[in-house]
């Protein structure tokens, strides 16, 4: 049995100025071709290191493709696109006149936004399709933002979700897909989808998957997938900063062999999600708010997710205004992880540990980002941005963040970066020196991937919506491509 591997990534944030090339593939975990693939992601926590081991439990040979990955950011250049996805399909066709292969297993995003093409991962799953003809199983991973479409139902064999966030079950989906292409396969199941969509914008807070009310969602959709006839269940919660027709969320349901199960199924899911719609929206909080409601808690450190710019959902990651409050508030112990500052960094980076450097962090990408903060700052430590994960989410991979610096004025601590990557977890605050658990306050430019490493010694977490381009209050984002009507936008809650 010979399963191709492959698949293009990436969480595009139509909001965002930086549009995604080439390039942005190369960097962060990379392009990957034929078998480097296996060569990096064996024993990895993502969708193909599950792939991979799923080849290992059930002995068959995985042929590697192509494996692209961008740091999420503003719309792919359409030639970057098309060589991209033209290399995949020729490699495809390439492996597949030596022997035939029986099936292909693609880990894809499910936000992905092309200049021109709305619908990237669609468009992507339809192409290979094409490429195998219509008895070929395919099935495709996707993270849970996905703003889903028929159009990819009806491409794929099957599509398997992640269940949680922060995405600590990468590989376990990774394997599900492996288990579920192997059996159809050997003829032993007959997928069939159902696919309801959702006119609905899901904030980050009410999405993490370890506490109330997602985690009631995800208990209903697990005892769901042990009905007989249901295979698997997807919730994708949507990513709203997608600027696209099918913007929202989703149910998909893989039944074996029975439409009207897998219907059934899909409607009364999507139907309780929708008629509980109020679960998943949360007032927008401010920054001072969120710290003085840690102050009265008395826990720390009181950790600030400025999910508005979040870098891990395609933001420029350079928005001033938790760095300001806490200049401005002169609090002790206080650490903003990261900024995204290449001007700034590389000011620090030469001037050298121990210097003392007047500098404009921050807000140089947009107006809306905030003016910069002026800071008379101490070089505490420089660094390359080399770095290892060691929290649940991409254990076993590597990142680089570019030159950095962590900055300090009085009790303010700032780590200016070059790259855009979000703050999964304290492993590259190490590397400079830095102990976390030793602060009172701190500000992650994440909104919820952090909670898995962060979590263990949090004294209290809370989402704020500062200013910045990805705001969670969705009347200010100006769409162009939406065609409906979304709660809790233009629909109100239930009557």
């Amino acid at each position: 049995m010979r399963i191709a591997v492959g698949g293009i990534s990436h969480e595009t944030s139509s909001f965002s100025v930086k549009k995604t090339t080439l390039a942005d593939f190369t960097t962060g975990f990379g392009l990957f071709r034929g078998p480097e693939i296996l060569q990096r992601f064996t024993d990895t926590n993502i969708c193909t290191g599950g792939f991979i081991d799923g080849a290992k439990r059930h002995g068959f040979e995985l042929v590697p493709l192509l494996w692209a990955f961008a740091y999420p950011s503003g719309l792919i250049e359409r030639e970057d696109y098309e060589r991209l996805k033209q290399e995949l399909l020729d490699r495809l066709r390439e492996v597949d006149a030596i022997d035939r292969i029986d099936g292909v297993l693609l880990d894809l995003h499910g936000a992905m936004v092309v200049d021109g093409i709305l619908d990237g991962d669609g468009d992507l799953l339809e192409s290979v399709r094409r490429q195998v003809g219509p008895n070929v199983p395919i099935v495709a991973t996707f993270d849970l933002h996905g703003n889903h479409t028929q159009r990819r139902v009806d491409a794929a064999t099957t599509i398997v979700g992640f269940d949680t966030y922060p995405h600590i079950d990468m590989a376990e989906r990774g394997r599900e897909a492996a288990d579920l292409i192997v059996r159809t396969i050997r003829g032993q199941i007959n997928p069939v989808m159902a696919f309801r969509s959702i006119p609905l914008f899901w904030n980050t807070p009410t999405q993490v998957t370890a506490k109330p009310p997602m985690n009631e969602l995800m208990q209903r959709v697990h005892e769901m997938e042990q009905h007989p006839g249901v295979l698997s269940i997807t919730v994708a919660t949507g990513f709203p900063w997608a600027d696209v027709p099918d913007v929202g969320a989703s149910v998909i349901v893989v039944g074996d062999g029975d439409d009207q199960i897998a219907q059934s199924t899909a409607d009364a899911l999507s139907t309780w999600i929708w008629d509980h719609r109020e679960l998943w929206h949360c007032p927008p909080m401010s920054v001072r708010d969120a710290i003085q409601q840690g102050e009265e808690g008395g826990n720390y450190p009181i950790v600030l997710a400025d999910h508005a710019d979040n870098t891990g959902g395609g933001s420029p990651g350079d928005s001033t205004e938790i760095l300001r409050t806490f200049v401005e508030q002169d609090l002790s112990d206080a650490l903003l992880l990261y900024i995204v500052d290449p001007q700034v960094a590389q000011q620090a980076y030469a001037a050298g540990v121990g210097c003392n450097i007047d500098v404009d962090v921050g807000g140089k990408s947009a107006a809306v980002q905030g003016p910069p903060v002026r800071m008379q700052a101490e070089v505490m430590a420089i660094s390359d941005g080399d770095f290892t994960y060691d929290g649940p989410m991409y254990a076993g991979l590597t990142g680089n963040m570019g030159r950095s610096a962590w900055l300090r004025q009085r009790g303010v601590s700032v780590v200016v970066v070059t790259k855009a990557e979000q703050p999964l977890g304290p492993a590259f605050a190490k590397t400079l020196g830095i102990d976390c658990r030793a602060m009172k306050y701190i500000g992650v430019k994440s909104a919820a991937h952090f909670r898995a490493s962060f979590e263990p010694f949090a004294g209290v977490m809370i989402n704020v919506d500062a200013q910045a381009i990805q705001t969670h209050d969705f009347k200010q984002l100006r769409f162009q491509n939406r065609t409906r009507p979304m709660f809790p936008v233009e629909i109100g809650p239930p009557q």
